[in-house]
């Protein structure tokens, strides 16, 4: 029967977000922009800390300019180093962390959002751009590009996680919040009981943009939810066997109640990883070759009240990721099916 159920949902979501010539079907190509839609209807009652929910990591940095100035998340010996041009091309493969856009991102299933922001030397207006090592696009330009897909599937919930923010201040902080503001409107849902949020809830309210906030300006919007209602434990390795120690421990810590919970399957290379893979970068020198038995341990995963609720991964597209984790849900409905036997 699950295997039916499986078999039906691929029919209803695998379809092919664009062609491709050889006749396969790759993980970057399966369209699950309606997974959410979706679900078989028990779970629409069901709290959105209970479900498995697939995310990415740094996920505006499909693109950073290399002719931009070296962003304030690095250190002064960087910023002198990145005056050769060279040093401007090596950081780019190892700031790069996804190969989709927020619209591709969207379109594979991928509903939480890892943000990091940052004013730019030399801006004369209070313009905030996605940084990672170096300046991403606009935030603005992100957000519309978002709200453009929230538009034409109107019961897909996201997270979006404003998590790092550098050379804001005050004012700088008042213009990304209108930014967000005038980007969501009404679909913004405000800060409540984490329990109370289902998805026949924020269906009904025609909310579907979640923000978190990690600074005190939270307070002052109350569509705006502290940090603290998503906690995301690093692990800070470049070891699988330690990362999936670290995941499986975080996870058998998690909160009982009052918050979600992210489960961060990625790898952080060190000084010397970088040195020995310096021009072959993150993807070729760390990701490519671990993705897979991380996700073999995703595979192994169930949600629920203690089990896995929000997983991210670096370079979504390389192998099912978004579609494993989706279908984690599955187990909720077996459940179900169990406890009327």
């Amino acid at each position: 029967m699950l295997a039916i159920r499986k078999a039906r949902r691929k029919l209803r979501m695998g379809t092919i977000c664009s062609p491709n010539l050889s006749g396969t079907k790759t993980s970057s190509e399966v369209c699950n922009a309606d997974w959410m839609a979706s679900l078989p209807p028990h779970l629409h009652n069901l709290p959105l800390s209970n479900l498995a929910i697939p995310g990415s990591h740094d996920s505006f940095s499909y693109w950073v300019d290399e002719k931009s100035p070296v962003g304030p998340d690095q250190t002064t010996a960087i910023k002198r180093l990145a005056r050769i041009s060279l040093v401007k091309k090596l950081m780019k493969k190892w700031s790069v962390t996804q190969n989709l856009t927020f619209r591709e991102q969207l379109e594979a299933g991928i509903r939480y959002f890892d943000l990091r922001v940052s004013s730019k030397p030399g801006d004369a207006d209070q313009e905030i751009y996605f940084i990672h090592g170096l300046f991403g696009i606009k935030v603005w330009d992100g957000l519309m590009e978002i709200d453009s897909f929230l538009t034409q599937h109107p019961q897909e919930i996201i997270f979006l996680d404003f998590n790092h923010f550098y050379a804001m201040d005050e004012a700088h902080h008042k213009c990304l919040i209108r930014r967000i503001q005038e980007a969501f409107g009404n679909k913004l849902c405000p800060a409540c009981s984490v329990e109370s949020l289902t998805l026949r809830v924020l269906w009904e309210k025609k909310c579907q943009v979640l923000i978190f906030y990690h600074c005190p300006f939270y307070k002052q919007y109350p569509f705006l939810w502290p940090g603290k209602k998503i906690p995301a434990p690093w692990a800070n390795t470049t070891s699988v066997h330690k990362l999936i120690l670290f995941l499986e421990t975080t996870l058998s810590e998690r909160a009982l109640r009052g918050s979600f919970h992210v489960s961060q399957a990625i790898l952080t290379p060190r000084v010397k990883t970088i040195a020995r893979g310096l021009v072959g970068g993150l993807k070729n020198t760390l990701v490519h070759r671990n993705l897979p038995a991380i996700l073999d341990w995703v595979k192994t995963q169930k949600p629920g009240a203690m089990g896995v609720n929000i997983i991210t991964s670096d370079f979504v597209d390389l192998v099912d990721f978004a579609t494993t984790v989706i279908e984690l849900n599955d187990l909720l409905q077996e459940d179900k099916a169990l406890a009327k036997c």
